[in-house]
């Protein structure tokens, strides 16, 4: 479902104050158009393994989709493929108007800066603090110190840990470290974001919570894509579903 025009909870880029030299390698996107397109994609690893056959499929942005299948059945493949860490064996990925087989170096990089990701074992630093830990992507991308400080506080507010900030990843639950994953992966307000079976360490409880701030990053127009194999939270969540087995899409749910 397209997401809707409320205010969001992360400050835009203010680009007049940074000095950095992120930009981006597409227009854009306007709710409803197509920022992810798959066009007969597969992809074949070197040791004969057929990840994904023949794959095609259109996501427009504000889209809030869940992949769901089994372990093994191609959805980790599928992220990757989105992200540029894997290149299909054929068929074409663009990407918010960019063809990846035309997406290299410098190029790729630009790109990346569009998407962000959450990952199922977090992937924090450990020896930074939460607060270290979100800032870290936008020093990384050269933001100016005014911008990240600008930037902080209210994407952790989002996440719900504006007061665990100078706690370390160790001091967390599995739930809170969740929470830190998705704060860096959108603190840099990316159109695009990619969870990748983000409640497969959780209970249900911190999974649910977890579902509900993806859902209010889709209501601001952030699009998001989730991989899980937790078809109980993909009925409670009321999302469109695709379903992939063996490597191929079986199912598309509205």
């Amino acid at each position: 479902m397209p997401a809707s025009t409320e205010r969001s909870p992360i400050p835009p880029f203010n680009r007049a104050a940074d000095h950095s030299s992120v930009t981006s390698p597409g227009r854009t996107r306007s709710i409803g158009e197509v920022i992810i397109h798959l066009e007969q994609v597969s992809k074949v690893y070197d040791n004969g393994c057929r990840a994904l056959i023949d794959v095609n499929l259109q996501i427009r942005h504000g889209d809030f989709l869940f992949v769901t299948g089994p372990s093994g059945s191609g959805k980790s493949t599928l992220l990757k493929l989105l992200y540029g860490e894997e290149r299909p064996s054929q068929g074409e990925v663009t990407v918010n108007g960019v063809p990846l087989s035309q997406a290299h170096g410098n190029r790729l990089s630009m790109l990346r800066r569009q998407i962000g990701i959450v990952f199922q074992d977090y992937k924090l630093i450990p020896r930074r603090t939460v607060a270290e830990n979100v800032a870290f992507v936008l020093w990384a991308q050269g933001f100016t110190r005014k911008e990240i400080h600008r930037r902080l506080q209210p994407t952790l507010r989002m996440v719900g840990l504006q007061d665990k900030a100078n706690c370390f990843p160790e001091e967390l639950s599995g739930g809170e470290q969740q929470r830190v994953s998705i704060a860096r992966a959108v603190v840099g307000t990316p159109p695009i974001l990619l969870a990748d079976e983000p409640t497969g360490n959780l209970d249900p409880d911190n999974s649910w919570q977890v579902i509900k701030i993806l859902r209010k990053l889709n209501t601001v127009g952030i699009t998001v894509i989730v991989t899980t194999h937790d078809e109980h939270l993909v009925r409670m969540s009321n999302h469109a579903v695709v379903q992939i087995r063996d490597g191929r899409l079986v199912r598309i749910q509205p």
